[in-house]
């Protein structure tokens, strides 16, 4: 127990000289988002991911065999405005490859703009959905998300990958003492599930009780806070910039 809230403090509040410096918090605060969009688009916009590509091929699978409730167009749209989205991210991981902090930074900026376009859409629409405004929709948090994979895998925090949890619960399981592993990390992988799991909760109850804009507007705010954060934070050429 001594070992996981250790481990758990490290990771919100590093210590000076980590080598990832302040990006564990970060990555979780991208990890809420994750949770947040994935139950935005799964309970308003027509039972598709947009973070979670795992899950929409198993869903385009459903959809082709006549399952009910879930669309192939849906599902392919997602899958290939997330491939753009990642595209572009690797675009941007080539530009800024030197320097974390500015990666991270322009990334959040942009998704920050996506997210812009879309809490602006559904709030002129009143949080109807029509049509174009799922597929507006889904195509925005897929590009973002995608993104957001691309620029996450550069900046390699161990345990943070902002969007896939299998690793992270299979680590938490496999590494631990009952296992025979030395247990790594357990508090940093614990707070991962925990801030996506808070994410999707958030969100859930905001589209399913309130107002799907204002689920939007959450991740909003939270890609608002890790941009300006990170782009404060990288003003040096700290030792965590670099890659």
């Amino acid at each position: 127990m001594h070992k996981l809230l250790t481990d758990a403090v490290r990771t919100l509040v590093p210590p000076r000289g980590d080598r990832h410096g302040p990006l564990p918090p970060l990555m979780l605060t991208l990890t809420a988002v994750t949770g947040l969009v994935d139950a935005v688009s799964y309970l308003a916009l027509g039972h598709v991911f947009v973070a979670n590509m795992t899950g929409n091929v198993v869903f385009l699978a459903f959809a082709l065999a006549g399952s009910k409730g879930h669309s192939v167009v849906a599902s392919v749209v997602a899958m290939a405005a997330f491939l753009v989205g990642a595209l572009a991210g690797g675009r941007i991981v080539t530009r800024f490859a030197a320097h974390r902090g500015r990666l991270l930074t322009t990334a959040t900026a942009l998704q920050t703009v996506l997210f812009a376009v879309a809490v602006v859409m559904t709030a002129v629409t009143h949080g109807r959905v029509t049509t174009a405004v799922q597929y507006t929709t889904i195509v925005l948090l897929a590009l973002a998300m995608g993104l957001q994979n691309a620029v996450t895998r550069r900046l390699g925090v161990p345990d943070l990958t902002t969007t896939v949890l299998t690793f992270t619960l299979t680590g938490l399981a496999a590494d631990s003492t009952p296992a025979g592993g030395s247990a790594p990390r357990p508090g940093r992988r614990i707070l991962s599930v925990l801030a996506m799991f808070l994410g999707a909760l958030a969100s859930a109850e905001l589209v399913l009780h309130a107002e799907l804009t204002l689920a939007l507007g959450l991740g909003l705010v939270l890609l608002v806070v890790t941009s300006v954060t990170t782009q404060r934070l990288s003003a040096s050429n700290a030792a965590w910039t670099k890659p």
